[in-house]
């Protein structure tokens, strides 16, 4: 067949209410731009004629604007998963206008496959090029987008030309077999490739084409600061100490990073720190500071899902991709943030809390336990299965008037069995065989700002009884309470133990 070249209004024609939509991406990076913003406008349409528009949404992880957010402005949202990070379409999910599926980023993919989901409709890929016989090569994320093309009944292509046909050769595509024939993944270092370079689908599930020219919407992340910066030092501080203790071999091992602020502190840190040697990652986001990383060779080998780099970063390895395609891979978030592989490879894995509690449980998602900030992402794949897993977060928020350290999280991901290590700018707290007991101790004492000390101390008082777990349940939130109440946790007090 000859593939057709459409306008997006016309892509945007073929999707109907109740549709379940994949879209390709991981991050904004490699996220449809037209094509969203033409269903958006579709969906309004329909609102002002008085006829519903709503479609189901299975993405990557977070996307640009012109597709989360257009599409949560116009309403047109009725179910959305796993990861996001748009005010808009946050609103929507808060105020229960959307029904959010919160899942582990490598878990997304086999759900779908598995059916758990329902059917894909219609899949929505941004390509650099797409051939005649079916072959579509990807821009700068992988996502779900081979399991959401293989799946998807129809199939719209975004061919973006801001991205160059000569990437071929970045994406290292494999997509699993399911239960009871799948096999291992054969990844055992992290330079290993196991797929192809492009997705392969049936050419005549390919709707059209919708012709772009448009860049990533990467926005770029606070700049590193005195408290962020205190926190990557005490990161590379304790590796460093590890290292020295023989528990970290001399070669060192493959990095892991989340997403934000933190995450390019912690990897700067790293970088300048002398006694760590040049290591690799293998991880899921690509940000700026991995980039710099690799152009002074202090990181040798980068696998990822996505280059989730500002623009100027994108052009500089588009402009250097012989140098880039030596030393980094792309691959599906399946693979990327697979369990086996993580724990094959044994990968240090440095992930943010939102909070923690006094026993190392923490919480990634929820605001006050209720409100969804973003998701869980991929940290759960990558803790729960790490080497050593830490998790880093500012001692305290919103200016001092909270705590990040509380008695008792108001919403659990990860459990203390997870969390070797917890770091603020205040310290390092090593989780690693220790008691209930010992674990509140070494927290309070090095990760809790010293505006809160003595309220957590107090906290522990509270109960006479011995007990393998010290907590005392009538007043384990009344942190949050205060702050809710008065708007600083500073104001917390506590009531006398229940008998």
């Amino acid at each position: 067949m000859s593939l057709q070249f459409i306008s997006a209004e016309e892509a945007a024609s073929y999707v109907k209410h109740d549709y379940n939509v994949a879209f390709s991406g991981f991050t904004p990076a490699g996220s449809p731009k037209a094509v969203p913003t033409a269903i958006a406008a579709l969906a309004r349409k329909e609102h002002e004629q008085g006829r519903p528009f709503k479609i189901g949404m299975f993405t990557g992880a977070s996307t640009g604007d012109s597709l989360d957010g257009e599409l949560a402005r116009a309403n047109a949202v009725k179910f959305r998963t796993p990861y996001q990070s748009n005010k808009d379409l946050k609103a929507l999910i808060n105020s229960g206008q959307t029904e959010y599926y919160d899942v582990h980023l490598s878990q997304i993919a086999q759900e779908m496959r598995y059916k758990f989901l329902g059917d894909v409709d219609i899949a929505i890929i941004e390509a650099v090029d797409v051939s005649e016989k079916g072959e579509i090569l990807l821009t700068s994320a992988v996502g779900i987008a081979p399991t959401a093309a293989r799946l998807a009944k129809k199939i719209i292509i975004e061919l973006n030309e801001n991205h160059p046909t000569d990437i071929l050769g970045l994406h290292d595509i494999y997509e699993m077999q399911d239960p009871p024939h799948r096999r291992e993944i054969p990844i055992f270092s992290v330079k290993d490739r196991c797929g192809v370079a492009t997705i392969k689908v049936d050419p005549n599930k390919i709707i059209g084409i919708v012709k772009t020219n448009r860049p990533d919407e990467i926005k770029e992340f606070s700049p590193v600061d005195e408290v962020t910066a205190q926190i990557g030092d005490n990161v590379a501080r304790f590796l460093v100490s590890q290292l020295k203790a023989g528990i970290i071999p001399p070669e060192f091992l493959p990095i892991q990073s989340g997403v934000g602020n933190v995450a390019n502190a912690v990897l700067g840190s790293l970088g300048t720190n002398s006694e760590i040697p040049p290591f690799t990652m293998y991880t899921e986001v690509i940000q700026d500071a991995v980039i710099e990383l690799m152009k002074t060779e202090k990181l040798t080998f980068t696998s990822g899902c996505s280059l989730t780099v500002s623009p100027p970063v994108l052009s500089s390895i588009y402009k250097n991709l012989d140098f880039f395609k030596s030393r980094l891979v792309l691959r599906p978030q399946e693979i990327s943030n697979n369990p086996e592989v993580v724990r094959r490879l044994g990968l240090i894995t440095i992930n943010t809390a939102l909070e923690a509690d006094l026993f190392g449980n923490v919480n990634s998602t929820h605001v006050l336990g209720t409100t969804m900030m973003n998701g869980i992402g991929g940290s759960g794949d990558f803790t729960r299965n790490s080497f050593l897993s830490i998790f880093t977060c500012p001692s305290v928020a919103k200016g001092g008037a909270i705590s990040t350290i509380v008695p008792l999280v108001s919403h659990l991901d990860h459990s203390e069995h997870s969390v070797k290590v917890l770091i603020t700018e205040q310290g390092i707290a090593d989780l690693r065989g220790k008691s209930p007991n010992q674990r509140a101790h070494a927290i309070i004492e090095n990760c809790v700002n010293p505006d809160y000390k003595q309220l957590m101390w107090d906290y522990l008082k509270l109960c006479s009884k011995k007990s393998h777990t010290p907590h005392t349940l009538s007043a384990a939130y009344n942190m949050h309470k205060a702050f809710m109440e008065t708007g600083d946790m500073k104001n917390t007090t506590w009531s006398d133990c229940e008998k």
